[in-house]
């Protein structure tokens, strides 16, 4: 249910910032290809958070240091632009042009993926049982 939860929360902050910004592109003809393509967006995005980050925050732990955090941010606008050249390759109409866009759109998908995270329930953390993962 987790997996849910943060699926809808990446979909939800990768809507707004195409919404917000013009150069962030996500298109479909439809609404419901505008919807899966979000969809599909949001799973890739999600892989490239789950296995690429981990290593680029390892690797780039003196520059946490260095920004006291917010190299975060830097990080976080180069998975979405490494989430964009994805897309490209597997054909999905989704696309990040520049670094300055991808900066501010790592920014919204994460207040946005932040505050849907706390107003969805999460049944895993809501019902006081710890799970061992």
């Amino acid at each position: 249910m987790g997996f849910l939860i943060r699926l809808v929360a990446s979909a939800g902050g990768l809507a707004l910032a195409a919404w917000l910004l013009e150069d962030i592109a996500l298109r479909g003809a439809t609404t419901t290809d505008k919807t899966l393509t979000l969809i599909a967006v949001a799973v890739i995005f999600g892989v490239v958070n789950a296995v690429v980050r981990p290593v680029v925050a390892i690797l780039s732990i003196p520059l946490y240091i260095l920004t006291l955090g917010l190299f975060f941010i830097v990080v976080n606008a180069l998975m979405l632009m490494l989430t964009s050249w994805i897309c490209e390759q597997l054909g999905v109409n989704f696309r990040v042009e520049g670094f300055g866009t991808a900066l501010l759109g790592a920014i919204i998908i994460s207040i946005a993926s932040w505050i849907i995270t706390i107003v969805l329930p999460d049944p895993d953390r809501s019902s006081g049982v710890r799970q061992s993962r």
